[in-house]
């Protein structure tokens, strides 16, 4: 993988371009050298909520909760910011009507402010710790009530809810202050807090717990603040939410997520096209899903920004190797297939040919004999 100091090497000796400045390693980027790999299961998403052996918690008369996946920390309290992620069911039905998890967006809930038809899902939230995953089943008294749902039609009056939650993390606040109800400096500010804590997960090995801190952190800076922004403000948004994503896809592909690493490198890239550790990362991603012309593609245009960089060499130097073994795999492939070409062999030619021949000759010797004695 790439060395955060041979970037801080080549970009040295760069042009001092905004876009190549942005691409400066500071101390509190990561590197993705070195650890070993982590299997994570992802979310379910089936027809139905998930099928739970685990104990069932009775947080409340109408709410009850079963562990997929146990979190760490401590609980929030009472005007907490929550950061979620949910898929919900009607219990009757099993028809799923909601999932932030498909729309890539967590949903912020400040405890104790909820809508009405979200205070059974903040009970269920309050019960549980940073990471963890759990199903909540809500009755219909805490959920969409005797009405049913206007905006998911497929919520019928009275009906009883499943959750399947999981936690990212919360921000403990006294008077439960809301992403919108904060200045750009607070969301950006409390966005990088949330970075600083990934990357000191992330040196521990606790790639569940980084990915958290940055999701929480991103969560700060959604589509719909960053539309908001121009000039030094988005650049200062920026410079915290990108290292983000791209700490992320370091987590990702340790964890050997490879089409989610490629998805938070191209929303880099989408902001800033020649960013070279997206580049680098997302083609590293590509390439071990074996999509080897994105890779090579990627690798050499972020080598177009640091010709010099090894890494990169080395990664087109395998790149060379491996389409070079895939060649002679196939053409010894071929070869015992169609196997070597048959060699030629002399035709024995009818003896009806020779007869003819030599009876052909008798005649014209004859011919030629009954000629010489008429002259």
């Amino acid at each position: 993988m790439m060395e955060d100091t041979q970037f801080e090497h080549t970009q040295s000796n760069a042009n001092e371009s905004s876009s190549q400045q942005s691409q400066t390693v500071d101390d509190n980027d990561i590197k993705i050298e070195g650890s070993a790999f982590v299997h994570n299961e992802h979310p379910s998403d089936d027809n139905g909520p998930p099928k739970v052996d685990s104990e069932v918690e009775v947080l409340h008369e109408k709410v009850t909760k079963q562990v997929i996946k146990d979190g760490h920390g401590h609980k929030p309290t009472k005007f907490s910011t929550c950061f979620l992620h949910y898929r919900a069911w009607v219990e009757n039905t099993s028809q799923k009507f909601e999932d932030t998890w498909q729309e890539q967006r967590p949903t912020e809930l400040v405890l104790g402010k909820e809508k009405p038809q979200m205070v059974g899902l903040g009970i269920g939230v309050s019960g549980m710790k940073s990471g963890e995953r759990a199903l909540l089943h809500v009755g219909w008294e805490l959920g969409y009530g005797k009405e049913g749902s206007f905006s998911f039609p497929n919520v019928p009056p009275m009906a009883d809810l499943f959750y399947e939650v999981e936690l990212i993390g919360f921000d403990e606040a006294k008077e439960g202050k809301a992403r919108s109800d904060m200045t750009v400096e607070e969301r950006i500010e409390a966005a990088d807090r949330r970075k600083l804590e990934g990357n000191a997960y992330f040196k521990d090995e606790k790639l569940e717990e980084a990915m958290q801190q940055y999701e929480m952190a991103i969560a700060y800076m959604g589509d719909d603040f960053m539309f908001q922004l121009f000039g030094k403000y988005r650049d200062m948004a920026l410079s915290v939410k990108n290292p983000c994503h791209l700490n992320m896809a370091a987590c990702l592909i340790k964890l050997r997520r490879y089409e989610e690493a490629i998805a938070q490198c191209s929303i880099v890239l989408s902001e800033d096209e020649n960013n070279v550790k997206a580049l680098f990362r997302r083609g590293k991603a590509k390439a071990e899903l074996g999509q080897t012309d994105g890779a090579r593609e990627d690798f050499q245009k972020a080598k177009k920004f640091v010709p010099e960089d090894k890494t990169i060499a080395k990664e087109l130097r395998l790149l060379a190797e491996h389409d070079k073994a895939v060649y002679q795999k196939q053409k010894e492939l071929y070869k015992g297939i169609f196997g070597p070409p048959p060699e030629a062999k002399p035709q024995r030619q009818n003896w009806l040919v020779f007869f003819w021949q030599w009876l052909v000759s008798l005649f014209c010797r004859v011919f030629k004999l009954q000629k010489h004695k008429a002259d």
